[in-house]
């Protein structure tokens, strides 16, 4: 929300200094001035509107350059919370995904023992002679 907002600012700032550069005369329109052409700027007074637009191209150049720091620093600091479909979807599936368990511990376990066939039971009564 903040960040377009500052967007937003950014962008009508921009246009703005664009409007202003395009208005602003020259330093080549004060020669002509010499030449029988010098009423064109009476209509804001003896000195036109270089003062003010100037004045105004650079406060908009500071506020256009406060706007591009604050962008870059909400730009390098990343929600913590997912803010597209596809985050949240990531991030559902990895919840309800089960857990695994641990792997096995990397303790040695000793060799099989090799089976053997049982010994017969000792027969109580003595063999016949």
């Amino acid at each position: 929300m903040l960040r377009g907002l500052i967007l937003g600012v950014h962008v009508i700032l921009a246009l703005m200094i664009i409007v202003l550069v395009l208005l602003q005369r020259g330093k080549g329109a004060e020669a002509g001035a010499g030449f029988g052409s010098g009423a064109s700027g009476t209509v804001f007074g003896a000195r036109g509107t270089s003062t003010l637009f100037s004045k105004l191209t650079g406060v908009f150049a500071g506020l256009f350059f406060v706007t591009s720091l604050t962008l870059a620093y909400l730009g390098s600091h990343a929600p913590v919370e997912p803010t597209s479909v596809l985050e949240r979807a990531a991030q559902a599936a990895a919840a309800a995904a089960p857990t695994k368990a641990p792997p096995p511990a990397l303790t040695p376990t000793p060799p099989p023992q090799p089976v053997t066939a049982p010994d017969p039971a000792p027969n109580p009564t003595p063999p016949p002679k």
